[in-house]
């Protein structure tokens, strides 16, 4: 592989684990980070010390102005982005609907939903042939939280991915013709830091038992299902997304 791939919110878990797979693949690597700007920069020298090519990025991938930023300084850093992972989300607060204010209601989904399109459009931008690009591949990381729901825990953040999951479906059938593919990746219950950020730090292990497979994922897992979906050997897949959730 070659190219330049942006992965929102790479300075952990996940995003990380994309960033630093995609850069063993070939890729120049753009990591994002909103507010962790030491953690994305160790991100980057992990992948230098590697002999990969990376630069940290800082913006918060919920506001407009700062991706069309994001996007204007990797066109000069590393050349126009030819593989985007959206990857930067947030659960918001763990509770019920009747609990939910509109404030973290209104969070969740510029982050998880509104940013995602926007990065997309950004992307496609560059990469469509009628604008002169060289084609390219969106993967858009969402959650099984889509499929199960996430009663009484997180419904605004089940309700955002299931968007995300939509947005996946058609933007695909948009720009099919224009060399772009667009895809998907449904992570279950991964062994990150996302469940401490919850408020709930021994969710995966609690939660263990119930998945098929007996254990949590881990990021570098969602990685390799990010990375394929990007390679070659993934050409004939567009509009859908992939479940990696072990069988829950």
């Amino acid at each position: 592989m070659s190219g330049v791939l942006i992965v929102t919110g790479a300075s952990r878990g996940i995003g990380a684990a994309c960033a630093v797979l995609g850069a063993a693949r070939g890729f120049k690597v753009c990591v994002n980070y909103h507010r962790s700007a030491d953690r994305a920069e160790a991100v980057v020298a992990e992948i230098e010390a590697a002999g990969g090519q990376a630069i940290a990025l800082g913006g918060d991938m919920a506001e407009e102005a700062d991706i069309v930023r994001l996007f204007a300084a990797v066109d000069g850093a590393l050349g126009p982005v030819t593989a985007l992972i959206n990857n930067a989300g947030m659960t918001g607060e763990v509770g019920r609907l009747e609990d939910m204010s509109v404030a973290d209601m209104s969070d969740v989904f510029r982050l998880n939903l509104i940013g995602p399109f926007i990065c997309a459009r950004e992307a496609v931008k560059r990469m469509s042939n009628k604008r002169h690009g060289a084609g390219g591949v969106i993967v858009n990381i969402s959650s099984a939280a889509a499929r199960l729901g996430g009663a009484n825990q997180y419904l605004h953040y089940a309700a955002s991915k299931g968007g995300l999951e939509t947005f996946t479906k058609g933007l695909a059938l948009e720009v099919a013709g224009n060399g772009i593919r667009v895809a998907g990746v449904q992570p279950g219950v991964i062994d990150t830091e996302i469940h401490a950020r919850m408020g709930m730090p021994d969710r995966a292990a609690e939660l263990a038992p119930s998945i098929p497979l007996q254990r949590a994922g881990r990021a570098e897992e969602i990685a390799q299902t990010a990375l394929w979906l990007i390679s070659d050997s993934a050409s004939y897949i567009t509009g859908t997304t992939i479940e990696a959730t072990g069988g829950r």
